[in-house]
């Protein structure tokens, strides 16, 4: 597979909202209600996007992941003034599991650094892959405000 990793450029982010969504909705279709994506919902991952793409924030770390046919994943990790390194995002469209690119994408914006990331509790996937990287549960957890189903899990990696 031929892709190329970079940075998020401000044309890109209408194309990346729609590959957010897609696999917000790959993912979570079990934990989200039905009525979960509006057409407001599209218009804020846009915006999201036009704004991680102007970002001047060298502690924001953002990498995307671009086809031929368009955009594969991304990545995103930040630090917070005074708190530890914390992996935000990471998302590979489904047909393109198993190909390494989720690793590329997360060792991008990680490396190997210590940081924190809070996952999906029904998300087996991405909880094997996170602890084959060296993350482990703390304990804490919290429920998505926007519906009581999406229950997240904080791991730890030192």
């Amino acid at each position: 597979m031929d892709y190329e990793l970079r940075a998020p450029l401000l044309e890109d982010a209408a194309a990346l909202a729609e590959l957010h969504v897609h696999c917000w909705k790959e993912t979570y279709s079990k934990q989200l209600p039905e009525d979960y994506f509006t057409d407001d919902h599209m218009v804020a991952r846009r915006q999201l996007w036009e704004r991680l793409a102007q970002d001047e924030d060298h502690n924001l770390r953002r990498v995307v992941a671009v086809g031929s046919k368009g955009f594969l994943g991304f990545a995103l990790a930040g630090r917070n003034p005074g708190s530890e390194l914390q992996l935000y995002s990471l998302y590979v469209a489904s047909a393109n599991h198993g190909t390494g690119l989720g690793q590329e994408l997360f060792t991008a914006v990680l490396g190997q650094q210590p940081a924190s990331l809070w996952v999906a509790k029904d998300n087996p996937r991405a909880i094997a892959f996170y602890r084959r990287n060296g993350f482990e549960f703390d304990g804490a957890q919290k429920v998505d405000p926007k519906t009581s189903r999406l229950i997240e899990l904080r791991m730890f990696r030192t």
